[in-house]
C-alpha cells in the first residue's frame, strides 16, 4: 500500500518521523509531497496512492480522478470543508478527519485572542480582566470542552448551547446549558463559536443574534468564516461601538474593518488554530493510525461520507 502525505503546509519533522514509523511498520510505503506550489504536482503524486493524508489541501473531483487507486483520504484535523465528500462517495473512497487532535490548540488560541483584546493589545493603556465575566460556547464539541476547562481557571462563568448535546452532558462538564442560541447570546459577554460550516450553519450568526449581546461584548470565531453573516456583522458594528470581533480567519470584509473599525477586531494572518507543535504531531499521527487501522481491520469510525 502506498500512503501519500500531501501538504502545502508541511507537518513538523517529528510528526513526519512518527507517521513514517507507523506506516512502514504496517508494511506500507510512505511518500511525501511537501511545499508544493501547483495542483499539477498533487495530481501527479496521487496517481498511484492507495491512501492520502492532507491538512488544508483541497481534495476535489479533479484530484480524485487523478487518483485511480485511492481508497481512503484523511484530513489531519477536525474541519473537513476542503474534502469533496460527494465526489469521494461517487468514487467509493472513504473520507475521514481526525476530530479532537487540535482541540486544545484551538481553545488556547481563542483565549490568547481574548486576553490580547482585553488588555488593549498591550499598548500601555488600562484594560479589563476575564475573571468574573461570562463565556458562551456556541456548540459543545471537543474544543468547547477545553474552553470550559480553561475558563474555570480564569474564574469565568461558562454557558453553552448545542441542540445536539443533552443538557446533562453539558452540566456534567461544569457548564450551564442554554435552551436557545438567543439565550446564549443575550447572557454572555464573550461568545466563542465552534460549529462546522455546512448548509445549516453558514451565515447563521448574524444581526438578529448579535444585537442581543450585552454591552462590551466580544465575538470569537475560531471555526469558519462562512458561519458569519458578514453583512449582519457589519450592520451591528455600525450601530454599536462597544462590540468587538476576534477571528482565526480573515473575513471577506477585512478591508472594511480596517477602514472603519480599528481597534475593534483581531484577525490572524492565516488560520492558526492547529498551528502548534503538539497539534501538528497529534493530527498527523492520528491520520496515519486511522489509515493503517482501516486497511488492517476495516475500521471506519471517523468516516465522513456515506
Amino acid at each position: 500500500m502506498v500512503i501519500l502525505v500531501a501538504t502545502e503546509k508541511p507537518f513538523a519533522p517529528v510528526a513526519v518521523k512518527q507517521i513514517r514509523e507507523i506506516t512502514e511498520k504496517a508494511g506500507c510505503i510512505l511518500r511525501l509531497l511537501e511545499n508544493y506550489k501547483d495542483v499539477s504536482e498533487l495530481l501527479s503524486a496521487v496517481s498511484d496512492a492507495d491512501a492520502l493524508i492532507v491538512r488544508s489541501d483541497i481534495v476535489n473531483a479533479q484530484v480524485l480522478d487523478a487518483a485511480g487507486k485511492l481508497k481512503i483520504v484523511v484530513r489531519a484535523g477536525a474541519g473537513y470543508d476542503n474534502l469533496d465528500l460527494q465526489a469521494c462517495s461517487a468514487r467509493n473512497i472513504v473520507a475521514m478527519n481526525t476530530p479532537g487532535q487540535n482541540s486544545n490548540a484551538v481553545a488556547e488560541l481563542a483565549f490568547e485572542m481574548m486576553l490580547f483584546q482585553a488588555r488593549g493589545g498591550f499598548a500601555g493603556k488600562s484594560g479589563t480582566e476575564l475573571r468574573g465575566k461570562t463565556l458562551g460556547l456556541h456548540a459543545f464539541g471537543n474544543v468547547p470542552k477545553y474552553m470550559a476547562e480553561i475558563a474555570r481557571g480564569f474564574g469565568m462563568t461558562v454557558f453553552a448551547f448545542d441542540p445536539f448535546i443533552d443538557h446533562e452532558i453539558i452540566s456534567g462538564a461544569g457548564v450551564k446549558p442554554c435552551n436557545t442560541a438567543e439565550d446564549l447570546y443575550s447572557g454572555c459577554r464573550y461568545i466563542s463559536i465552534h460549529m462546522p460550516a455546512n448548509d445549516k450553519t453558514k451565515r447563521s450568526i448574524g444581526y438578529d443574534l448579535l444585537k442581543r449581546m450585552p454591552s462590551g461584548a466580544v465575538l470569537v470565531n475560531t471555526a469558519r468564516k462562512e458561519i458569519i453573516d458578514e453583512e449582519g456583522l457589519l450592520r451591528i458594528f455600525a450601530e454599536r461601538s462597544d462590540l468587538k470581533y476576534l477571528a482565526d480567519v480573515e473575513p471577506d470584509s477585512k478591508a472594511v474593518f480596517q477602514e472603519k473599525y480599528p481597534g475593534r477586531f483581531i484577525f490572524t494572518a492565516k488560520k492558526m488554530g492547529a498551528q502548534t507543535e503538539e497539534a501538528n504531531i497529534n493530527a498527523g499521527v492520528a491520520a496515519a493510525r486511522q489509515i493503517v487501522d482501516f486497511f488492517e481491520t476495516g475500521n471506519e469510525k471517523f468516516r465522513l461520507n456515506k
